[in-house]
């Protein structure tokens, strides 16, 4: 099964809100998922923005799931991925 680490859009109309979720690569953006294992806020300020669970993501990463290019940037802020 492959898996991909992307974001699922939760907020209301004009209000963005986002779980990191893992999910099947051919489930659709707001369809089904196997794990929630952070949020992201873009309306925030400074480091409120994204709340992840790094254990669970680094996890997840060892399983040989994918992040998309979006996930991957707020991983690197997250500090759970190392910059490069």
């Amino acid at each position: 099964m492959a898996t991909r680490i992307r974001l699922r859009r939760v907020g209301r109309k004009k209000v963005p809100l986002y779980r990191i979720v893992v999910a099947d690569r051919t489930s659709p953006r707001d369809g089904r998922f196997i794990e929630v294992i952070g949020t992201y806020d873009p309306k925030q300020q400074g480091s409120k923005k994204v709340a992840v669970d790094a254990d669970k993501a680094k996890a997840w990463l060892a399983k040989g799931a994918t992040p998309s290019e979006t996930v991957e940037a707020l991983l690197k802020v997250a500090g759970v991925i190392a910059a490069a």
